[in-house]
């Protein structure tokens, strides 16, 4: 199982409380924040919820 770099890269302001909510679980809180997760599918489809607010890249 790999790892995956999630970067945050536009505002959660006038998201709808579902997207804020995901990008609060995924552990980002600011424009420009990195975290790194397990590539697991749970994962996968929380980016993919706010695909548009985050980029994604292997570690």
């Amino acid at each position: 199982m790999g790892k995956i770099k999630v970067t945050q890269i536009k505002s959660n302001i006038k998201r709808p409380v579902d997207q804020k909510r995901t990008l609060v679980a995924l552990g980002l809180h600011r424009i420009g924040q990195v975290v790194e997760h397990d590539d697991t599918d749970t994962i996968k489809g929380m980016i993919t919820k706010v695909k548009h607010l985050v980029s994604v890249q292997n570690a």
